[in-house]
């Protein structure tokens, strides 16, 4: 009995089913890095200070708010690795656990203003009787500059860090709220949403579904800038004595004290800038690289 012969390429199908196998997702992430290297080098910048945050105390750090008169002023050295401060304090235990106060604050305010700031941009850009109401009110507020009305703030309440994350988070919200409201009045109009009103969804379907997953992607990159420029505004306020209590460790407080002895012990304020300073630049190469890899006319290649 013979036997129908296969065809070459009834043969060679199955062979060739395995000669490409799919990218594993480390391999997609290490290609990702490769095309968008600010992602990188952001990303790896702030994971270094979270850590640095978490791992505080395994990180050869003592007491940031124990006193000895008797060993203030000194300057950095073996024992002492950024030295102390006027109170005898060690600035290199102050400076680790102030990242814990800048992430903290820089965090909360970017989720906290996003999250309130795309509800009043989505109420505003669709519902088109409130938009006008809405956006005079943000106007108002955009009109003061972020720094004072924290201060005018914080100055109704008392130094603490809940009430400087609350402050500075009202003085972000209009950012996020205009962006997200330019957004939805774009895709407003677009054909498939207006195919959607004809065929009778209402407006929380059509938000949640069409509305909403387009305002992810500039809402991310508006939020890194935004946990930039919070911890920038706390170290302001905590500078000016309008933030956090001084004996709370944070960099601002940290310059704060050290101002006064500036020109002979200028490591006091040096340790501090420089560590806000890696962090900010961290977060902005950060949203710089989303930018560029979640806008498609911004991409550098398909």
């Amino acid at each position: 009995m013979t036997t129908r012969s296969e065809s070459p390429a009834a043969v060679a199908a199955p062979a060739l089913a395995g000669i490409g196998p799919e990218r594993s997702p480390l391999r997609n992430l290490l290609r990702f890095m490769r095309r968008h290297p600010s992602v990188a080098i952001g990303g790896g910048l702030l994971l270094l200070m979270i850590l640095i945050g978490i791992l505080a105390p395994l990180l050869w750090t003592v007491d940031p708010t124990a006193i000895a008169p008797a060993r203030r002023t000194r300057m950095p050295s073996e024992q002492y690795w950024f030295g102390t401060d006027m109170l005898g304090r060690d600035i290199y235990s102050r400076v680790i656990y102030g990242a814990r106060v800048s992430l903290i604050v820089g965090f909360t305010v970017a989720i906290l203003s996003s999250l309130v700031g795309l509800a009043i941009g989505l109420f505003a850009g669709f519902v088109r009787r409130a938009d006008g109401i809405v956006m005079r009110g943000i106007d108002g507020m955009m009109s003061i500059p972020p720094i004072l009305l924290a201060i005018a703030l914080m100055a109704l309440t008392r130094g603490s860090v809940q009430n400087v994350i609350i402050a500075i988070t009202i003085a972000e919200i209009p950012r996020v709220a205009r962006l997200v409201r330019g957004v939805v009045l774009s895709l407003r109009e677009q054909p498939y949403v207006e195919a959607a009103v004809a065929a009778g969804a209402r407006a929380p379907r059509i938000i949640m579904r069409h509305i909403l997953p387009n305002t992810i992607a500039p809402m991310t990159v508006q939020a890194t800038y935004i946990c930039a420029s919070a911890m920038i505004v706390e170290a302001i306020l905590s500078f000016i004595g309008a933030g956090i209590p001084p004996a709370t460790p944070s960099w601002g407080n940290i310059m704060a004290e050290g101002r006064a002895l500036w020109q002979v012990r200028p490591h006091i304020v040096l340790f501090p800038a420089v560590f806000l300073s890696i962090t900010v630049l961290a977060v902005n190469l950060l949203g710089d690289g989303l930018r560029d890899s979640l806008d498609p006319r911004l991409a550098k290649s398909l």
